[in-house]
C-alpha cells in the first residue's frame, strides 16, 4: 500500500477504507472453470441456509433425536479440524524446533488453519436448532465447567485468536503498518506456544466427546484411547493437507511464489512426507494395540469388519508405505497420491465414529440429505474463495515487503530504520 497520509489524521481512515474497498475488486479472469462451478453452488447454499434458519433444521436435514449430529458435525467440524492440524505442527517445527526449512510455507499453513477454524466453527451454528445458544458451552450453562464441550468451546475460541495473532503480521505488511507489524511480530512466539498447547488439547478433546457414547459406537471404532488417536492422526492429516494444498498453490499461484519457496518446494514435500510416514506408523501401531486389547477378532469377519479393514489397511497402511517409498525415491507424484489417500482415510475414520458406525444397528439409520451435502460444498468453496482473495493480495506465499525483512544467513529479520528514513504515514 502506498501510504501518504497519517492514519490518525481526519482523512487517514477514509484513505484506508478506500484502499480496502479497492482491494475487494476481483483480480484476474472472472470466467474460469472454478468460478463457473463454485458460484452457483454457493448461491444455492445461501438459499438453503435462509430456509434452514427460517424454517428449522428439519427443513433441509435428515437429523433427528436419535441422530442429532450428522454431516455438518462429522465432516465440517470433526474432520475439518483434523485437516487444520498442519498449522500447529508447522509452527512447532519452525518457531520451537527452529527448522528454517519449512519457514516459507508457515504463513500459508497458518492461514489455512485460521480459515478452517472460522468456517468449520461457523458450521456449528448451522447444526444448532437455536444458534443463539452457542454461548452456553462457552459460559458453562447447561453443561458445567467440567464438561468436555466446555473445554472444546474455549479451545476453539482461544486457538482462533492465537492463529489470528500469528497471521496478523501479514495483514500489517499488506496495509504498510510498520509499528503495528513490529508489535504483532513480537507477540508471535507467545501466540505460537499458546496455540500449540491449545491444539494438543482440543484435537484430543474432540475425540473425548465420544467417550460417553460407548454403547452407541461400533466396538471396532470405540476405545478409551479415542482422544490419543484423534491427536496423533491430526498430525499426519494436517501435514497431508499441507502437501495437497501446497501442490495446488504451487500450480495456481506460481506468480505469487517467492524464489525461496520455489527452490525449496520439493525438499519441503519430501520432508513432510517423512514426518507423515513416521506419524502414520505410530497411529497404525496404536490402532493394532487397541484392537488386540479389545479382543474384537470375531468382528473382523462381518460387513463392518471389512469396512474397518478398508479404512486401516487401505488408507493408513498403504499410504504409510507410499510415503516411505516416496521419501526414498524422492517421487513427488507418489507423495501427492499418498497424501490424498491419507486424507481419505481421515475422512473415513471421523465419519465412521461420528456417523457411519454411530448406532450402526439402528433400524433406521441417518443418511445426509442432498441439501446437507450441498451446504457443505458451499462452505468449502467459500473458504477457498477467501483463501484465494487473501493470497492474491497479502504477502503469504511471496516475500514480505523490503522494509519488513532483510537477508542474513537465510533468515528473515526486521530491517532497522535508518536515521534519515522518511517515516511511513502509519508511523507518525
Amino acid at each position: 500500500m502506498n501510504n501518504t497520509t497519517n492514519i490518525s489524521s481526519p482523512g487517514g481512515y477514509r484513505r484506508v477504507l478506500r484502499f480496502v474497498l479497492g482491494e475487494l475488486k476481483p483480480k484476474g479472469k472472472l470466467l474460469t472453470l472454478f468460478n463457473v462451478i463454485s458460484i452457483p453452488i454457493m448461491i444455492l447454499g445461501a438459499v438453503l441456509l435462509v430456509i434452514r434458519f427460517t424454517q428449522g433444521l428439519g427443513s433441509i436435514t435428515n437429523l433427528s433425536q436419535d441422530f442429532p449430529w450428522g454431516l455438518w458435525i462429522g465432516f465440517d467440524v470433526v474432520t475439518g479440524v483434523a485437516f487444520a492440524g498442519g498449522a500447529y505442527v508447522l509452527t512447532f517445527m519452525v518457531y520451537i524446533l527452529r527448522s528454517e526449512k519449512y519457514h516459507p510455507i508457515v504463513r500459508v499453513t497458518i492461514l489455512n488453519g485460521l480459515l478452517a477454524y472460522i468456517f468449520y466453527a461457523g458450521a456449528l451454528l448451522l447444526d444448532l436448532g437455536r444458534p443463539w445458544n452457542v454461548i452456553n458451552p462457552i459460559i458453562g450453562k447447561s453443561f458445567g465447567v467440567s464438561s468436555v464441550l466446555f473445554l472444546v468451546a474455549w479451545h476453539f475460541l482461544l486457538y482462533m485468536l492465537s492463529e489470528l495473532i500469528e497471521f496478523s503480521p501479514a495483514i500489517a505488511e499488506w496495509l504498510g503498518m510498520k509499528r503495528l507489524r513490529k508489535t504483532l511480530s513480537a507477540m508471535t512466539l507467545g501466540a505460537v506456544i499458546f496455540g500449540i498447547t491449545l491444539s494438543t488439547l482440543h484435537q484430543s478433546g474432540l475425540g473425548a466427546l465420544y467417550l460417553m457414547a460407548k454403547g452407541k459406537i461400533h466396538p471396532l471404532w470405540y476405545s478409551e484411547f479415542i482422544p490419543i488417536l484423534f491427536f496423533v492422526s491430526s498430525i499426519f492429516a494436517g501435514l497431508s493437507m499441507v502437501i495437497v494444498e501446497g501442490s495446488i498453490s504451487h500450480k495456481v499461484f506460481t506468480d505469487r511464489l517467492s524464489s525461496r519457496l520455489k527452490r525449496s518446494h520439493d525438499d519441503i514435500l519430501v520432508g513432510l512426507s517423512r514426518i507423515c510416514a513416521g506419524t502414520m506408523f505410530v497411529y497404525l501401531f496404536l490402532k493394532i494395540l487397541v484392537f488386540i486389547h479389545g479382543q474384537h477378532w470375531s468382528l473382523i469377519n462381518t460387513p463392518m469388519g471389512y469396512w474397518f479393514l478398508l479404512e486401516v489397511v487401505g488408507f493408513v497402511l498403504l499410504p504409510c508405505i507410499a510415503f516411505l517409498y516416496a521419501v526414498r525415491k524422492r517421487d513427488l507424484l507418489v507423495v501427492r497420491i499418498a497424501a490424498v489417500m491419507a486424507l481419505i482415510g481421515i475422512v473415513l475414520n471421523r465419519l465412521n465414529i461420528s456417523v457411519i458406525a454411530f448406532k450402526w444397528n439402528a433400524p433406521v439409520h441417518y443418511v445426509p440429505s442432498w441439501m446437507e451435502i450441498e451446504v457443505t460444498l458451499a462452505i468449502i468453496f467459500a473458504e477457498i474463495w477467501v483463501f484465494r482473495w487473501i493470497v492474491n493480495r497479502m504477502p503469504v506465499l511471496n516475500e514480505p515487503p523490503a522494509w519488513a525483512r532483510s537477508r542474513k544467513d537465510g533468515k528473515i529479520t526486521t530491517v532497522p530504520r535508518k536515521k534519515k528514513e522518511v517515516l511511513q504515514p502509519w508511523d507518525t
